[in-house]
């Protein structure tokens, strides 16, 4: 039996809006856009770095070690069952190299 993870990704928080009562936040993992749940950083504003895991954000990040973190995950090769061919992009767009350099 095959087991499915799920990770804990960073992104950047593009927009925030309400949603059934809830504080929501467009988040952008480099070019992979998602809604994300606020209920955990309400606080959360706009351009800041969220760790984001099944929906909700639960951490703030900076954005340094935001990037390391997909450079590393992309390095081990394990976001593309996350985010499929959107991670390709998002790599680029962060400025991760094949190499795993970031620049």
């Amino acid at each position: 039996m095959e087991h499915e993870m799920c990770l804990a990704v960073p992104g950047r928080v593009l927009s925030l809006f309400e949603k059934d009562g809830q504080q929501m936040a467009q988040v952008d993992f480099g070019g992979v856009r998602k809604e994300v749940c606020l209920a955990y950083i309400p606080d959360a504003q706009i351009g800041e770095y969220v760790v984001v895991h099944v929906g909700f954000a639960i951490q703030r990040l900076d954005e340094a070690s935001a990037i390391e973190t997909l450079a590393n995950f992309d390095k081990l090769g394990i976001l593309e069952e996350e985010f499929g061919d959107g991670f390709a992009l998002a790599s680029r767009q962060a400025g991760i190299h094949e190499t795993g350099v970031v620049t």
